[in-house]
């Protein structure tokens, strides 16, 4: 699909929109981002990697400047940083599995139960419930919110958001947890994205490929789009420092204004399974 300039603003503003709500709220970059451009003509192969690549670098940038606001405390030894581990270390080993399993679970299935887990867990937010904070939740919540955005492209956010608040973690530092935590999650399945796609072009055995003609292939214009990239790259790094500020600014309503969100992406996740 050619990007005009008028195009590439029209991405760009998207993009600054989606992150401004993700990284404000810890959710709805990629659930919103993926059905809209798909809408708009773009294919799957070339928007996903663009998606994945431009939420690790706003998630990064975002990630800095809510420390800097002090929604949370990513200094060596803190809480936050270790909650940030523990869902990046076992997100990754989930983020693999799933890529060897998913050819034999149901894709409606799999977001049937995602949009039904996010609904109960906004439900749970403005009922105002929350249960004591365990690692143990922290390293399920890592597994199964990284197993939902390698199998579905979704699911992630609310899961870790939601389910943070709910284990006790204040909504603020939630935020900054997810918003960090799904970037290095956001890079190995851009890589392994692109990669897996890759083989599946070519058809002599890969470790005999010449390195420059695999590395060639891998950024070829039938995987990635640049044009795309950048305008996305754009938009969600540029708004980062707004939507850390907004987090900073939100008060006590913040775990009701997740919840809410929460709803209504896992409304959206049934809909799009089922009606579109």
């Amino acid at each position: 699909m050619e990007i005009t300039v008028a195009l590439f603003l029209w991405l760009f503003l998207l993009a600054f929109t989606c992150e401004f709500i993700d990284a404000s709220m810890g959710m709805g970059y990629g659930t919103i981002l993926s059905p809209v451009l798909i809408i708009m003509g773009f294919d799957p192969v070339i928007a996903v990697p663009a998606i994945l690549l431009s939420q690790a670098f706003g998630g990064f940038t975002a990630s800095f400047f809510h420390h800097q606001f002090n929604n949370v405390s990513f200094k060596r030894n803190s809480d936050d940083l270790k909650i940030v581990f523990v869902i990046v270390g076992f997100g990754i080993i989930a983020v693999i599995a799933a890529v060897f399993i998913s050819v034999n679970i149901s894709k409606t299935f799999l977001k049937t139960y995602i949009g039904i887990l996010v609904i109960i867990m906004g439900i749970v937010l403005l009922l105002n419930r929350t249960f004591t904070f365990s690692w143990r939740k922290m390293v399920a919540i890592g597994i199964l919110s990284s197993f939902n955005k390698a199998m579905s492209g979704g699911g992630f956010g609310p899961v870790v958001t939601g389910g943070q608040i709910i284990s006790g973690q204040k909504p603020k530092q939630a935020v900054g947890v997810t918003t960090l935590a799904e970037a290095p999650i956001c890079i190995v399945a851009f890589l392994t994205y692109l990669i897996v796609r890759t083989i599946k072009e070519v058809d002599v055995p890969i470790l005999e490929m010449p390195a420059s003609e695999f590395f060639s292939m891998l950024f070829s214009p039938q995987l990635f789009q640049w044009e795309l990239l950048m305008a996305l790259l754009l938009g969600s790094i540029i708004v980062a420092p707004f939507a850390a500020f907004t987090t900073k600014l939100t008060k006590n309503n913040l775990r009701y204004i997740a919840g809410t969100i929460i709803i209504v992406l896992g409304v959206w996740t049934l809909y799009k399974t089922f009606c579109i």
